[in-house]
């Protein structure tokens, strides 16, 4: 039978979606759950799975074309009694499963992916084994070559941890790799932008003309967090199974600051401020063709390992396409990290409706004076520059300034000795 496809509701306010790419052509065979086309909106892209077994039969929604939640955009030709029509859902990301070696064998697993089954069909590997492989970008063929200690030669949780300890020569993607190389002819190369570039544009321009900018920048002193996670890096990996970086420890001192900063915490509408009760941190994530800024929401009812735990998982679904539409709004401050791309200092722009936004440069070792008792001397310490961009309409010169103060005392003086 033939069912339609219409375009799926990415969102409660979501009313349109664009389409992207088209996976599939007619007149090929795709399976059950196998990514059909790729839907932009003016909140996410997302990879669209398709609803059924069979043969696209026709493409209704061409690329680049807008249209409505609802619109027939393909058609599949099936033999099973699915629905008709049938609405596309969005890629949604699974919940981890952690299971015992004593128990994994009866655990009612989840579908596995479509890259779960081509690994399948040699050896078996567990979701959270799957789930660790992908987060630490171990590709399919580098997986077959894990030694397992488990029942079988299956391998276990302990052993791609173990693994990824001694693993050397892991794929570096240099930042020329994420560059267009446009192709020339004459004096000139005209490439029209991608949907998420035009987002961004758009986003951009129109916070720079909403928004009064004001940029402050202050020198932290890293060394007490950069020694830490030095010490306890290899313990909390084997525990939670991802690393320690250091921008959990910068989040949570940005929502320490922000409970006693309200005006920080807020927003415009018009000319009436409103105040958010909740601390809901937008974290700029850099993805394939740009940025996106996923929301932690109440940030102050999160402890440091809740933190560690939510930043991992929200920059995971972020660049593997799995975010729901909702989990980009809500942000009431932002935080942007560059320095992971080795950059001293900047100035972000701010994502609105915040009034601020950090910006958290590289840290780098660097001779620094030090002031004691009996006298100056010069050591060593790892230094980060921090930038704060607020919205002078609402927050002026000295307020940013103490906002920042406060952050960076917040960074020195953290107990690390309490923090899980």
């Amino acid at each position: 039978m033939i069912i339609d496809v219409v375009m799926p509701k990415m969102g409660e306010s979501i009313t349109e979606g664009t389409i992207l790419e088209w996976h599939k052509k007619v007149g090929e065979v795709i399976a059950l759950d196998e990514i059909l086309l790729e839907i932009g909106t003016d909140k996410v892209d997302s990879e669209i799975p398709s609803p059924s077994a069979g043969t696209l039969v026709e493409i209704i929604g061409e690329q680049n074309q807008v249209m409505d939640v609802g619109t027939v955009i393909a058609r599949i030709e099936t033999d099973t009694d699915a629905a008709n029509p049938v609405e596309l859902a969005p890629v949604e990301d699974e919940p981890a499963l952690e299971v015992t070696e004593e128990v994994e064998s009866t655990v009612s697993t989840p579908k596995p992916s479509k890259t779960e089954i081509q690994i399948s069909e040699k050896k078996f590997f567990t979701p959270v084994v799957n789930k660790i492989a992908g987060e630490n970008n171990i590709g399919f063929e580098e997986l077959m070559t894990v030694t397992g200690s488990g029942k079988g030669g299956r391998v276990t949780k302990l052993d791609i941890l173990n693994y990824l300890k001694t693993r050397t020569g892991s794929p570096k993607v240099p930042i020329e790799s994420g560059i267009l190389k446009p192709s020339f002819t004459d004096n000139e190369a005209r490439v029209e932008m991608d949907h998420m570039r035009k987002l961004i544009a758009d986003h951009m321009r129109a916070s720079i003309d909403l928004s009064a900018h004001v940029h402050v920048m202050t020198e932290v002193d890293m060394t007490g967090i950069v020694n830490y996670v030095s010490l306890e890096g290899d313990a909390f990996y084997d525990k939670e199974g991802f690393k320690l970086t250091y921008t959990p420890f910068i989040i949570q001192a940005c929502v320490k600051a922000l409970s006693s900063f309200p005006d920080m915490n807020a927003s415009l509408d018009g000319s009436t401020i409103v105040y958010h009760k909740n601390i809901n941190i937008g974290m700029a994530v850099a993805v394939d063709k740009g940025l996106m800024v996923p929301v932690l929401d109440n940030c102050e009812e999160l402890n440091f390992l809740g933190l560690c735990r939510k930043v991992k998982d929200i920059a995971a679904r972020t660049r593997h396409k799995q975010l729901k539409p909702e989990e980009l709004q809500g942000s009431t401050f932002t935080i942007s990290n560059f320095g992971v791309f080795n950059v001293t200092m900047g100035t972000p722009i701010i994502n609105q409706p915040n009034v601020g936004i950090i910006g958290v440069g590289v840290v780098k070792k660097r001779p620094i004076v030090i002031e004691t008792d009996e006298g100056d001397t010069i050591g060593i310490k790892s230094m980060m520059i921090l930038s704060l961009g607020f919205d002078h309409r609402l927050v002026d010169g000295a307020g940013g300034s103490q906002f920042i103060e406060i952050v960076r005392k917040n960074i020195e003086s953290m107990n690390l000795e309490n923090l899980f």
